[in-house]
């Protein structure tokens, strides 16, 4: 086993793929919020290409923009200056097309409805007859392993097989594109670790472009084909680290010399960054 890429640190990514290969660019990327204390600089100068089928994970202190530039991609913050392209469209392009399905920090399920209606609110939104709901219904409790829990309330579920029902909800109407905000982040580290390993799963079956949010080191070396580790604010790309690992890792892979190199690279980023001064 190899671990590719652990040079001296990238300034940027835009380099790594290929336009045609190229699920989302991002250049030149800048983001400001206007508030009442005063202008706040959240992002700047993000550039970044994702192929097609990556996973990539996004890490940094608290505040350094991780969930903003998730937010821009999915058309849900304006950036302050800078192009970013989904598929070769726009964010609001992209968002009007259901090219990307969004997984937020908390399940934000609706409790009156079962799971599998939550489950399929975007495919009735959508206009899906009622047979091709109830098909990509099904289908979604598989991939997410809640087959047979379609009929239980929110409520009646654990804190994992919510969010699980969540990453159904995002995949049922088949988006290119998973974004995913730190959805593990509540949860204790056996749930975690075992989350982990049905996203891989779940990742491998379906081919999916994932961008994901996390503040743990190991997940993001566990989970991710490249991990984006960002500077306090604003946000900036300090580093893109390759994680060359197989795609049906085991989580004991954590405890090989390969996964530590990279974990480490990852933490030395981090202090790093605190100190980058672009």
């Amino acid at each position: 086993m190899s671990v590719a890429s652990v040079s001296s640190p990238p300034k940027d990514a835009a380099s790594r793929t290929s336009p045609v290969d190229a699920v989302i660019e991002i250049s030149g990327l800048s983001l400001r919020f206007e508030t009442r204390d005063g202008p706040v600089d959240a992002l700047s100068n993000i550039n970044l290409k994702v192929a097609r089928g990556e996973f990539v994970s996004f890490i940094g202190p608290s505040g350094c923009g991780k969930t903003t530039l998730l937010r821009a991609v999915a058309d849900l913050e304006t950036p302050t200056n800078g192009v970013i392209r989904v598929n070769s469209m726009s964010p609001d392009e992209a968002r009007a097309k259901r090219a990307y399905g969004y997984v937020f920090q908390a399940p934000a399920l609706y409790p009156w409805r079962t799971v599998a209606r939550n489950i399929a609110l975007p495919l009735e939104i959508m206009g899906f007859d009622k047979t091709e709901r109830e098909k990509r219904v099904a289908r979604g409790l598989d991939l997410v392993n809640l087959s047979g829990f379609g009929n239980k309330f929110p409520w009646q579920l654990s804190g994992g097989m919510q969010q699980r029902a969540s990453i159904a909800r995002a995949l049922s109407f088949d988006p290119d594109l998973l974004l995913m905000d730190e959805p593990f982040g509540a949860l204790d580290e056996i749930v975690r670790d075992m989350l982990n390993q049905q996203l891989l799963r779940l990742w491998e079956v379906t081919g999916k472009t994932v961008l994901f949010v996390t503040h743990s080191i190991p997940e993001a070396v566990f989970l991710s084909t490249h991990i984006v580790v960002m500077s306090p604010r604003p946000g900036r790309i300090y580093d893109v680290i390759e994680c060359n690992f197989p795609r049906d890792r085991q989580l004991e892979i954590r405890e090989t010399p390969e996964f530590m190199s990279v974990a480490n690279r990852v933490r030395h980023g981090l202090r790093q960054g605190h100190s980058y001064d672009g």
